[in-house]
């Protein structure tokens, strides 16, 4: 009996220290499973932060402003002598305003005058022309730009256009920023036209001008580089008074 009792004694010091060291292995344990959370987590914050910072979109860039914010008076944009010049005997001296729903993008005027010249038969001659402006835009890109393209699109209107033959297209150069030239005959109404178009851009904008004319009693049209020469004068002249009105 007294032989068992320091083997009882060994069994209760062994049952207390069994539990202190599932305390440290606990602690321990915690611990560890504690900063391997931390880390994970800041490594997730990281990639986060980094992943948010490559998906920020850039800012768009920004479109310049266009050249030209204001059309002339089509009807004033040529002086009296050159109508005068190009289209004798107008009927309406001031020109013939287009009309327009928008007048700050889209203007337009025309002249029409018949030269009775008596025996020598009559000259009769027709002057139009239209102004558009591009304005810059975000979406559709710079003012200037736009109206690049719309010269490309108007010099194929017109070599296109219905009945229109012998027609003659070239690039020219003193005109604006950008110029063509279309010359081309048609029968109009059963007489013969020639015409002469220039279509120009000056900064934002676009000019199409057609300059035309027949013979009647007996005249002969005037020639293709007659119609041309004045045609060209008047979209210098109209050039000029675009620039003037936004000074």
């Amino acid at each position: 009996m007294y032989r068992k009792a320091p083997r009882i004694a060994r069994i209760l010091t062994c049952a207390v220290a069994v539990p202190a060291l599932f305390v440290v292995a606990g602690c321990s344990s915690d611990s560890g499973s504690g900063s391997s959370s931390g880390s994970d987590g800041g490594t997730k914050q990281d990639q986060g932060g980094a992943s948010a910072e490559k998906q920020t979109p850039s800012a768009a860039p920004t479109v310049p402003p266009a050249k030209f914010a204001k059309l002339p008076d089509a009807c004033k944009a040529l002086g009296k002598e050159t109508v005068g010049e190009l289209v004798p005997k107008a009927d309406k001296a001031e020109g013939t305003p287009d009309a327009s729903s928008d007048p700050e993008t889209r203007r337009g005027c025309s002249w029409k005058g018949l030269d009775d010249k008596g025996l020598k038969g009559s000259q009769y001659h027709y002057l139009t022309y239209a102004l558009q402006r591009f304005e810059s835009n975000q979406a559709l890109g710079a003012g200037e730009k736009r109206a690049e393209a719309q010269v490309a699109k108007q010099v194929n209107k017109v070599q296109g256009k219905d009945g229109a033959k012998d027609v003659r297209s070239n690039p020219v150069s003193g005109i604006g920023d950008q110029a063509s030239t279309v010359t081309y005959g048609a029968r109009e109404g059963g007489t013969d036209f020639q015409h002469a178009v220039v279509v120009v851009r000056t900064g934002n904008v676009v000019v199409t001008l057609d300059y035309n004319g027949s013979g009647y009693s007996g005249a002969k049209p005037p020639s293709s580089a007659d119609l041309m020469k004045g045609a060209q004068k008047a979209a210098k002249e109209v050039v000029a008074s675009i620039a003037t009105a936004n000074k």
